[in-house]
């Protein structure tokens, strides 16, 4: 799922007014540095990138991502027709589960990335910011016209991330410690409803918490009252994720690029690899056989100097790839990238070198995630 990058991003929607977030008040209160990102108005960083970042990991950080699209689904049919849309797995999804999903084109190209969860009365899905009207738009025109798309405006939707997310949830919203990772619920706080995730986008334990817009500045200041938790930007937001390895939309993910050379075929259930039936099914089918042309992988960079997105990657004096994400990752103490590389030159452990200035600097296609996941999974 999509967040920005550390530097501005061209997110095809510099034309229009910036929208502001429910809470933008509230961060510039806190002196968050504030950019253009998908339409709004986005606090990248407060009192600087690497300290929230470190934070982050060592304690507990809200993040503000209410740029997200949040749809509803409801009508005659909607798991069916959802499963026509998107390979994930409808059908098998029980009330409180959440599944990370693919929207893809015709053919198999990426359109977005997206979290589908079921509630009681409705299927719950986010989508990036900078891609949700498009999103909808694509899928009204795919869905039967018994099935209604709801976008959630009125809603907004926080992250609270880090090993410390649970105990701090915890106090105001009782029963979130019960949550395993990718399970969801209906709670109330102060006689607002939520709906609440354990989930994120940091690699870390942590919640996605969906609540009124007109509810999220006090639900905001009753977490950070506490010792444990501080307002962070979406720059560490960005960085975290790329130790995590988690791909960025508009970035390392786009319509040229594939489920499988992604490395998301776990997204993929086995009854929808061989039942098929939804669009872009035809090259998951074939890649899934014959292997993608290009991977997504990850890159330790030799030195100090970061590679960024557009670097391009050489075997020799061939150019065999791209950098699409890349920075110094603060819990590594070194630079680190993501990229789209050959096939045939994508092993973990190759040597390969980055052009970053006019000079080429070593890196090694490196196993991803390059700082281990701590989501609380649920022993089997």
């Amino acid at each position: 799922m999509g967040n920005p990058p550390v530097t501005d991003a061209d997110d095809g929607l510099d034309d229009l007014p910036l929208q502001l977030l429910p809470l933008d008040g509230w961060h510039r209160a806190r002196g968050a540095r504030m950019v253009g990102f998908a339409g709004y108005e986005m606090p990248i960083q407060y009192e600087g990138i690497m300290a929230e970042h470190l934070w982050t990991r060592e304690h507990a950080g809200l993040f503000d991502v209410s740029h997200m699209g949040q749809l509803s689904f409801t009508g005659e049919g909607v798991d069916a027709a959802l499963e026509a849309l998107i390979p994930a797995s409808i059908a098998s999804l029980g009330v409180g589960r959440q599944r990370y999903s693919l929207l893809l084109d015709e053919e198999g190209g990426i359109l977005d990335d997206l979290m589908v969860a079921r509630r009681a009365g409705d299927i719950y899905m986010v989508v990036n910011g900078a891609t949700k009207y498009d999103d909808i738009a694509w899928m009204l025109d795919q869905l039967p016209d018994e099935v209604t798309i709801n976008l959630m405006d009125e809603q907004a939707l926080l992250a609270l991330q880090g090993p410390q997310a649970v105990a701090a949830l915890s106090r105001i919203v009782p029963g979130v410690d019960q949550l395993f990772f990718m399970q969801a619920a209906a709670f109330a706080w102060n006689g607002h409803a939520l709906w609440v995730s354990r989930s994120g986008y940091t690699g870390e334990d942590g919640y996605e918490i969906s609540l009124p817009a007109e509810a999220a500045i006090d639900f905001a200041d009753a977490l950070c009252a506490m010792e444990e938790v501080k307002p962070i930007g979406l720059g560490a937001r960005d960085s975290l994720r790329l130790e995590a390895g988690l791909p960025l939309y508009g970035h390392d993910l786009t319509p040229d690029i594939s489920v499988v050379g992604a490395d998301l075929g776990f997204a993929i259930l086995k009854r929808r690899r061989e039942e098929g039936g939804f669009i872009g099914h035809a090259r998951v089918v074939r890649e899934l056989a014959q292997g993608a042309p290009v991977r997504r992988v990850g890159l330790a960079i030799e030195g100090r100097l970061p590679a960024r997105e557009g670097a391009p990657v050489f075997a020799g004096a061939r150019r065999v790839g791209t950098i699409t994400s890349g920075g110094f990752a603060p819990s590594v103490n070194a630079p680190i990238a993501m990229g789209w590389i050959e096939t045939g030159h994508a092993a973990i452990g190759t040597a390969l070198e980055i052009e970053v200035r006019g000079k080429r600097i070593g890196a090694r296609i490196a196993p991803m995630p390059f700082v281990p996941h701590r989501y609380h999974r649920q022993k089997n």
